[in-house]
């Protein structure tokens, strides 16, 4: 199979992916593969992009956005094969959607007024639900069970994310805390709870996995509270702790020592030291 000689262009990704999926001479890998097995590479890969991009890494980022790409032909190709829609269909729908949410830029003049804009996302896809279920009864099928407001936050997001996005719905019918002390005080009953269950004797793990999923909610909510967000404040914290560890070993190693060596008042010196070296 001839690739076409503009690497730069779409039309040469959907040409290798296209040859990578050909029963005749394809990557056996590649062949093997259906939705379920890519899915996880399509998540490490998005998240891979917010690693470059909280990095600062441009280079890295490049690449990683290349590499999310390669998921959503990938995906597109194998559906293609199954002929239910190719990648000009994932194209020209997100074109589609995006001309339609957003009235105020490609609208009428009208459309265009500041007051126009507020609150019009939620409605163009209030709208859009109301037509999708109209054609699916259109076409004689049964209509779907009736939707709850959280219906359409996906059940595949990380944790806290997820539960940052069911709190903004929950908000948006008024069931949410007015003040961020609030939040703060259910934190508290929160953790008086889990300590409560892990002094119990006999210790049960599932409530005391049950007790430690509330405190994170509710972290999740005061984070929200507080216009932060608690993935990327974890992500942040995990690359601290990454390079203070690393400092440790460093540390460490300058003194020709293992970790085996030292107690756990020697270990946390190196540490409170990595720290001050940080911050100075």
């Amino acid at each position: 199979m001839s690739l076409p000689s503009d690497t730069r262009s779409i039309h040469a990704l959907l040409a290798v992916m296209a040859q990578l999926r050909n029963p005749d001479g394809g990557c056996p890998w590649d062949l093997e593969q259906d939705f379920n097995s890519i899915a996880p590479y399509t998540l490490e890969e998005a998240y891979e992009v917010v690693d470059a991009i909280e990095r600062h890494n441009l280079v890295d980022l490049r690449e990683e956005l290349g590499d999310l790409l390669l998921q959503v032909v990938f995906h597109a190709q194998m559906a293609s094969e199954q002929q239910a829609f190719d990648f000009s269909d994932v194209v020209q729908g997100i074109v589609e959607k995006m001309i339609r949410r957003h009235p105020h830029v490609f609208g009428d003049e009208e459309s265009k007024t500041a007051g126009a804009v507020a609150g019009r996302w939620d409605q163009i896809k209030e709208q859009e639900k109301a037509e999708k279920l109209k054609a699916t009864l259109n076409a004689g099928e049964q209509a779907p069970a009736p939707e709850s407001l959280l219906d359409d936050v996906p059940v595949v997001l990380p944790g806290l994310t997820q539960a940052v996005k069911l709190q903004k719905k929950a908000a948006k019918v008024g069931f949410d805390w007015p003040d961020t002390s609030q939040v703060i005080d259910k934190l508290n009953e929160e953790m008086l709870e889990l300590s409560q269950e892990v002094t119990h004797e006999p210790r049960d793990t599932s409530k005391i996995e049950d007790e430690l999923g509330d405190i994170l909610f509710v972290y999740a909510n005061l984070a929200r509270h507080l216009g932060v967000d608690p993935e990327a404040a974890i992500r942040r914290t995990n690359q601290k702790f990454r390079r203070r560890f690393g400092r440790i070993e460093e540390l460490l190693s300058t003194e020709g020592k293992e970790f085996d060596e030292m107690d756990l008042a020697g270990l946390d010196k190196l540490w409170d030291q990595a720290k001050k070296e940080e911050r100075s």
